[in-house]
């Protein structure tokens, strides 16, 4: 695993996704990455305790929390400006 360089190479170039292909193909992946990261927590073969080989000492237990911490951060966000927006249900 080589790490993209910091900060630019973890941002898109632009604030927002070119068109809805884009923005789709995005939200495509981020579903992938979780359910690829809930196969991994849920198989019996997997010690979620042992050290990830590329990592600095970081467990797949701890990857799968911050994971989950970080998702759930976002879907506040979205969340807020859904409602911001008038573009969630009250109910």
């Amino acid at each position: 695993h080589v790490s993209p360089e910091w900060p630019a190479g973890y941002w898109p170039p632009s604030d927002a996704p070119p068109d809805a292909a884009a923005w789709e193909k995005s939200v495509a992946q981020v579903k992938r990455d979780v359910q690829t990261m809930q196969r991994l927590v849920r198989d019996p073969g997997t010690d979620l305790f042992a050290r990830i080989p590329h990592g600095t000492g970081q467990t797949v237990l701890r990857e799968a929390l911050v994971l989950a911490d970080h998702n759930s951060y976002h879907l506040g966000q979205l969340v807020v400006l859904r409602r911001l927006l008038g573009a969630w249900k009250a109910d």
